[in-house]
């Protein structure tokens, strides 16, 4: 089913509406429209006139999921506003394993509050990051290392106990 820019726009403007059968009813459009909805919500999240709306278009996005990942990720680079970066941060968290490696190649960045908060998407993520985390413990890039150890660390138990067997085998 084609979607027009149109109909999309007045999906995500739904998110506004009083109703909250008609705010689901739109994610549940938006995921089914699937990746032309895409850069749409990106938008939606980073222009919101609310954190009510800027978290039904992160739910939106999550819910599309693996096509997300890269515009998403893409758009946290280039647009520094920490709650967009927040509720994008917390949509990848919600996809899950499909967004693990783009979240650790992120982390190569220059800034240090994007990589925080792909750390925290990866903790959001916990268990099915972990396998990718602790690989990327030998990375050639030290920032990379430098994040894949702490998010591990801030992962508590999950984290550590493969960290420390990652570090047992190496001896």
């Amino acid at each position: 089913m084609m979607v027009t820019d149109g109909e999309i726009q007045v999906l995500i403007a739904a998110f506004g509406d009083p109703e909250i059968e008609k705010r689901h009813a739109a994610v549940k459009a938006l995921k089914e429209t699937g990746e032309p909805a895409v850069r749409p919500l990106i938008t939606a999240v980073a222009n919101a006139p609310d954190n009510d709306r800027r978290w039904y278009a992160a739910i939106a996005l999550s819910r599309i999921g693996e096509p997300v990942v890269i515009p998403l990720i893409m758009a946290m680079e280039t647009n520094p506003q920490r709650e967009f970066r927040k509720y994008a941060a917390a949509a990848l968290g919600e996809i899950g394993e499909p967004a693990v490696d783009a979240l650790i190649d992120g982390m190569a960045s220059d800034d240090a509050e994007l990589r925080g908060f792909f750390s925290q998407a990866l903790c959001r993520i916990g268990k099915p990051a972990v396998v990718h985390l602790t690989r990327r413990l030998d990375d050639p890039d030290e920032t990379i290392r430098q994040c894949a150890t702490l998010t591990l660390w801030q992962m508590g138990e999950t984290g550590l106990s493969s960290m420390v067997e990652k570090m047992q085998d190496g001896d």
